[in-house]
C-alpha cells in the first residue's frame, strides 16, 4: 500500500494511510486477531455479524422506498 507525500505534508499523507487502512479492513483484522477464538465463537460472531449487515439493509430498502 503507497501514499504519496505531497509538498512535505506528512500529517495528510498520514490520514491517508489510515483511511486506506480503515478501508482494508487491516485494523478489525489486528483487533480480532489479538486473542484467540474458538470456532464456534468465531461462528457465532460471524452469524451475528451477517445478521446486523442484512438488518441495515433491510432498514436501508424501506427507507428508499418510503414505508
Amino acid at each position: 500500500m503507497q501514499v504519496q507525500v505531497r509538498d512535505n505534508n506528512v500529517d495528510q499523507a498520514l490520514r491517508a494511510l489510515k483511511k486506506k487502512l480503515q478501508r482494508e479492513g487491516v485494523f478489525r483484522e489486528m483487533k480480532l486477531r489479538r486473542h484467540f477464538e474458538k470456532p464456534s465463537q468465531k461462528r457465532k460472531r460471524e452469524r451475528a455479524e451477517a445478521k446486523r449487515r442484512y438488518r441495515k439493509l433491510l432498514r436501508k430498502r424501506m427507507e428508499r422506498e418510503g414505508f
